[in-house]
């Protein structure tokens, strides 16, 4: 495979990596409103993994370094199919939503866990 079409697959398969983890930032509060807190666990977990590997790798994606042996460019898109102003804020812009997704979460179950202690008072009555 040529060093073009190895560059393409990269990102692709980059792309579509971080389609799924913006997505999943983008259900948490949704999936959190609707009182559905194992799916924004799952989603939660799912953040943290990708989290993880980006703090193992010294804040980069791995695939970013693998792009990198297929090109001397080096502007913030260069790895991913995205447009150049979200390639170089996806960080602050994906890792502010999950901050607040996971609020809502929290604010969410805090309600959900006073709703839960308010309903034996009211069979009593």
């Amino acid at each position: 495979m040529s060093s073009e079409h190895s560059l393409i697959a990269i990102k692709i398969a980059h792309t579509a990596i971080w389609a799924v983890t913006a997505s999943a930032i983008l259900l948490i509060p949704i999936a959190a409103l609707r009182g559905r807190f194992r799916v924004v666990a799952w989603l939660t977990a799912l953040i943290l993994v990708e989290c993880a590997v980006l703090v193992l790798n010294h804040r980069t994606c791995p695939l970013t370094d693998l792009a990198a042996w297929f090109s001397t460019n080096r502007v913030a898109n260069f790895g991913i199919y995205l447009p150049l102003w979200l390639a170089k804020y996806n960080k602050a812009i994906f890792g502010s939503l999950f901050v607040e997704g996971e609020l809502v979460w929290f604010w969410q179950w805090l309600n959900d866990q006073a709703r839960r202690k308010m309903a034996p008072s009211r069979l009593a009555e």
